[in-house]
């Protein structure tokens, strides 16, 4: 056996200053690699050959990239060629439609650790209209209150943390708590930025979505990709352009629908669950004990399912207890859970669904913000007396939304903050929410999602007991397994070298 390193992304500085030395070069290019390995299924020389000779003829291998994804129908060709993207300057209201994707990595600048310098984006929909100076005044008093919050909620956490304050080295940390809080005051216009990484297949998927959007700012997102991406891969970016599906479909359905629901009246947000489990299978631990029966036989389905109806507690116990019995907190659940598959119906705060959007191995569809669910308030805020004067932005920033959605609805969720909530509908495995909950319930992870993560785990235990016993954030894991087993895990370290053990 013989491996090769093909390539690696580097830095395009790097690549430029190598250009600089050593001349011109036309084969750098991720499209070399895409047009290689295209060629795997009826070349039969080595991959290491074929490679070589897609550097030495680029417009060929351009146009064999052309031939076999886009005549030949082998988009997956495209997936070897990928791009690191640096987007700055996006608000964090459209930052929602670029990080809607699956097949890619995001790394998003975090309102929760660097403190808010006031950056803000207008939208083009609202500018030169009769609502920029009241958006631009509304934007301002948000931020005014945004350092006045961080201020009394810094002091407020280091009175609450005294022995953390004591030590300088721990400000920072300290520091974090007051801003993560103060955040939330803030408005979906603010400016963020994020780390990309996607393979060719996703960017044309990316770039139709986009031009296909009908926010500006989510257009001229597009645009600038492309302008970029063109001409260093243009044989592998090609059906770019806004259509039908992504235009219409949508407005469409909206339109088609509105018969149905136009006598049904918004259910109130008073009283109502944060989180409520819609939809799930009564027989969910049934579902996974059958799916290791069929991994560990040659028996159909049908048989397996029919062998786990009959397992009483005690057996089914002990089978989910061997399938945990060798993991550590770190460690996926068996594929075998993805067979149960739970619905939930979420409210939550634009600051909470930023954290949540992430964990995009789930199914996650969400409806437009809507002052009419209140707003999600910090609970330190509260205790530092400064809920009352939330409240008043809140108020002022609801009335300056109200006036924009009137004229110009698809723009008006720019001006509402990161209190105000959405429903959202989340579809996913209960693999996915073992890991969301190991992420989302560590003591670490942030107050809003951890409350959210926390209460699907508490509706998952309530109807499959058995399979969500080890359900737990990182941080409880050991404590757990032990309730489980009887003793901790066994730590390998050879499993995670360098690495703490988690008391």
């Amino acid at each position: 056996m013989k491996v090769y390193l093909a390539g690696f992304n580097v830095d395009t500085t790097v690549l430029e200053e190598l250009e600089q030395a050593a001349g011109k070069r036309a084969d750098l290019t991720p499209e070399v690699i895409s047009a290689a390995y295209a060629r795997i299924s009826r070349d039969p020389r080595p991959i290491n050959e074929i490679r070589v000779e897609a550097r030495k003829e680029v417009e060929r291998s351009r146009k064999s990239n052309e031939t076999i994804i886009f005549k030949m129908g082998h988009h997956s060709v495209a997936e070897h060629a990928v791009f690191n993207f640096d987007i700055l300057g996006l608000s964090r209201f459209a930052m929602e439609e670029a990080e809607k994707f699956r097949l890619c990595s995001y790394t998003e600048k975090s309102q929760r650790y660097i403190t808010l310098d006031k950056d803000f984006v207008i939208p083009e929909e609202i500018k030169k209209t009769h609502f920029e100076k009241p958006f631009l005044k509304m934007v301002q008093l948000q931020n005014e209150a945004y350092f006045k919050l961080f201020e009394k909620l810094k002091d407020y956490v280091f009175k609450k943390h005294d022995k953390l304050a004591a030590d300088p080295k721990k400000h920072n940390l300290l520091e974090g708590f007051a801003k993560e809080d103060a955040r939330y005051i803030t408005s979906l216009a603010t400016e963020s930025q994020v780390g990309v990484t996607v393979n060719a297949r996703i960017l044309e998927l990316m770039l139709r979505r986009f031009a296909s959007h009908p926010l500006a700012e989510v257009k001229n997102l597009g645009r600038s990709i492309y302008d970029i991406v063109s001409p260093v891969a243009p044989s592998i970016v090609i059906f770019r352009e806004a259509n039908d599906r992504d235009l219409k479909t949508y407005p469409e359905l909206k339109e088609a629908l509105k018969e149905f629901i136009k006598n049904a009246k918004p259910a109130s947000s008073k009283n109502v669950k944060e989180v409520q489990l819609a939809e799930f299978p009564k027989n969910g631990d049934k579902l996974v004990l059958a799916a290791f029966l069929h991994t560990s036989s040659n028996l159909s389905y049908e048989q397996c399912k029919s062998i786990a109806g009959k397992l009483n507690k005690e057996q089914s116990k002990k089978i989910f207890k061997t399938s945990w019995q060798n993991m550590q907190f770190y460690d996926s659940m068996l594929r075998e859970f993805e067979y149960v598959n739970l619905t939930f119906n979420i409210i939550l705060s634009a600051a909470c669904f930023g954290q949540l959007k992430r964990h995009r191995m789930s199914t996650i569809t969400a409806q437009s913000y809507d002052p009419n669910l209140g707003v999600t308030i910090p609970q330190s805020i509260k205790e530092t007396g400064m809920e009352k004067y939330f409240k008043e932005i809140v108020d002022k920033t609801n009335e300056v939304y109200a006036a924009i959605n009137k004229e110009i609805p698809l723009a008006a969720p720019y001006i509402l903050t990161n209190a105000h909530r959405k429903r959202v509908l989340v579809r996913l495995s209960l693999r996915e929410l073992y890991h969301i909950s190991r992420l989302r319930e560590d003591t670490h992870a942030q107050w809003d999602i951890q409350n959210i993560s926390r209460l699907m785990s508490e509706e998952a235990k309530k109807v499959m007991p058995l399979t969500t016993e080890l359900l737990c954030g990182k941080d409880k894991y050991n404590k757990t397994y032990q309730n489980i087993f009887g003793h901790l895990p066994k730590i390998t370290q050879a499993a995670l070298p360098g690495a703490r053990k988690i008391k």
